[in-house]
């Protein structure tokens, strides 16, 4: 049973079919309106585990009250053999149903048989699919934006992954262009302003103004020394340029292995250029017919494919657009690579591009629901109430580097992996709060509290027992029962996440687990129980951690066995 909650919905739809069949062979029911309706899990636990409204869904084709179509149901159900203990009608005609011991032990087994497995489904089924996220200009530290981005993608990923898919991590490398112009142009007005003085050169209007340019170029002249000087200014510029790029990227890297960020591949978009890819693209693009030239610049008919406005793609200066280099970079992705579905992970402010990149996928021979798009909004940084720009440590503008010299990496993934598309307040206090009110010190604290309880068991003889070795039925408190439902929901909770791309789901679904064990633990004595009750309870303990462990690991934040 991968996914108990599937199982058993599935399973109901499937009695209700075959108790209708029987209604309405014996002239009960009339035939040809097999009844559809809903299953679901009802708000209120008195009205059973699940309940369906396929009586009241029925009522207007069958013409008869709902009570009357419940009841001839119920008089063909047989739950013998299924996950069910009991089915009743209520209300106006509402079918509820209770779980049957069967399946509380269904669930404990599944955990103990999979292990960090346990919650995978196959939505999925291998289908070849890239994440590309972060990808932020090699031109300076990584921003805060990033760090969200980072952890959206990474735990998107993660997702995917164990929703069945063939997941690819990429980081897309913004190595040419005008901004890595920008960038030369003001690493070299520092350099030259080190050895000549601040007047000796005016800096670019447009340049890059951080502190981490001024160091850029200070690492420069102190390893190579002043010879640049001699150099024509182009050529000065682009040992600048390799030189700047190679160290930001190198510390993109570290940054990102510290927030425990790791990617399949760092494609560099200078190689969409050297190899001639863009300029393909755009001929291609030509050659079909979809294009024009107007005031020396070359325009794409994206108009034709319903977007508002078209766009250029070589200007009359003859350098490609981003719009250009991006077709190409996913003309690359789709045609040459072969991914059936691309996700991008990209900033609100990026809302627009995306809508009209989108339909000149077609222009390519790519249908446009094979990408989509994670559209993450902005991130506040809010410490003692106020917004925080700076780092304490440095005194310049927070980078990522500068939030985990702060900050756990365990509480900045738990904390930006926050619905992507909601504004976040990151509460720099709360994140280093050792209490209940921290929610990542809160999971991670029911896994610890577990682990020293399955300890001091041990040390005292007693060890966790097998699942097939526990009486379920003795697990009958209400705190029980809804701490096995939980551990069950959480295949279901992936394959959700994947489906509407709300990593965020996780989250919420490790807070609410962990408040489970809590009230399980503050109501069921373990240690000292009677040996029967204390090795089941002591069962359903491990297993909710088995699967903690299993949360945080999605969320790419520890489970630590000591708090």
């Amino acid at each position: 049973m991968t996914n108990p909650i599937e199982s058993v919905k599935t399973q109901i739809g499937e009695l209700l079919e075959q108790s209708y069949e029987r209604a309405a062979a014996s002239g009960l029911l009339p035939g040809g309106a097999p009844p559809a309706g809903t299953v679901e899990i009802p708000r209120d636990p008195s009205m059973g585990d699940w309940a369906s409204s396929a009586a009241m869904a029925a009522a207007k084709s069958m013409r008869m009250p709902p009570r009357k179509i419940a009841e001839a149901l119920m008089e063909g159900l047989k739950l013998e053999d299924s996950w069910l203990a009991s089915a009743e009608v209520a209300g106006a005609g509402f079918l509820n149903f209770r779980l049957s011991d069967k399946w509380y032990a269904a669930v404990l087994e599944a955990v103990e048989a999979l292990g960090g497995d346990y919650g995978r489904v196959d939505v999925g089924h291998g289908k070849k699919i890239m994440l590309e996220f972060v990808s932020a200009n090699p031109t300076g530290p990584m921003t805060i934006g990033n760090a969200r981005g980072g952890v959206l993608g990474d735990t998107m990923a993660e997702v995917m992954s164990r929703a069945g898919y063939d997941v690819w991590r990429e980081f897309y490398v913004n190595d040419a262009g005008h901004q890595v112009e920008v960038f030369g142009r003001s690493v070299e007005a520092r350099y030259i302003q080190l050895i000549k003085g601040e007047d000796a050169v005016e800096f670019p209007e447009e340049g890059y103004h951080g502190e981490d340019i001024r160091e850029l170029a200070a690492e420069y002249r102190a390893e190579f020394g002043d010879g640049l000087l001699e150099l024509p200014a182009e050529e000065r510029r682009a040992r600048l340029v390799e030189y700047g790029l190679k160290h930001n990227i190198e510390r993109m890297k570290r940054d990102l292995v510290r927030y425990r960020v790791n990617y399949d591949q760092w494609f560099l978009e200078s190689s969409l250029h050297e190899s001639g890819y863009v300029a393909d693209t755009v001929d291609m693009l030509e050659k079909k017919g979809l294009c024009y030239e107007k005031d020396g610049a070359l325009w794409l008919r994206l108009t034709d494919y319903g977007a508002e406005k078209d766009e250029v793609l070589r200007r009359s200066n003859g350098f490609y657009t981003y719009f250009a280099v991006d077709m190409a970079y996913h003309r690359n992705k789709f045609v040459e690579r072969g991914f059936e579905k691309v996700i991008d992970v990209w900033g609100a402010d990026h809302h627009g591009h995306a809508i009209r990149f989108k339909k000149a996928l077609p222009a390519l021979g790519i249908e446009e629901d094979r990408l989509d798009f994670i559209l993450m909004q902005f991130v506040r940084l809010v410490r003692d109430g106020e917004t925080v720009k700076v780092s304490k440590r440095t005194g310049k503008a927070i980078a990522l580097a500068d939030l985990l010299d702060e900050i756990s990496v365990d509480a900045c993934r738990f904390f930006f992996n926050a619905r992507p598309d909601t504004h976040l307040d990151f509460d720099m206090d709360l994140a280093v709060r050792q209490d209940s009110e921290n929610p990542v010190y809160y999971v991670q604290y029911a896994h610890a509290r577990i682990a020293t309880l399955v300890e001091t068991l041990a040390a005292d003889g007693v060890k966790v027992p097998a699942a097939s070795d526990v009486d379920v039925a003795l697990l009958s408190d209400p705190c029980e029962r809804e701490l096995i439902k939980q551990i069950a929901a959480l295949p279901e909770e992936i394959r959700l996440a994947a489906r509407d791309y709300d990593p965020s789901r996780i989250n919420k679904y490790a807070v609410e687990l962990a408040a489970r064990f809590h009230r399980f633990y503050n109501s069921c004595r373990i240690r000292g129980a009677e040996p029967a009750l204390r090795d089941a309870r002591l069962k359903l303990a491990d297993t909710t951690r088995v699967v903690l462990k299993t949360a945080l690991g999605i969320l790419g934040v520890t489970a630590p066995d000591k708090m």
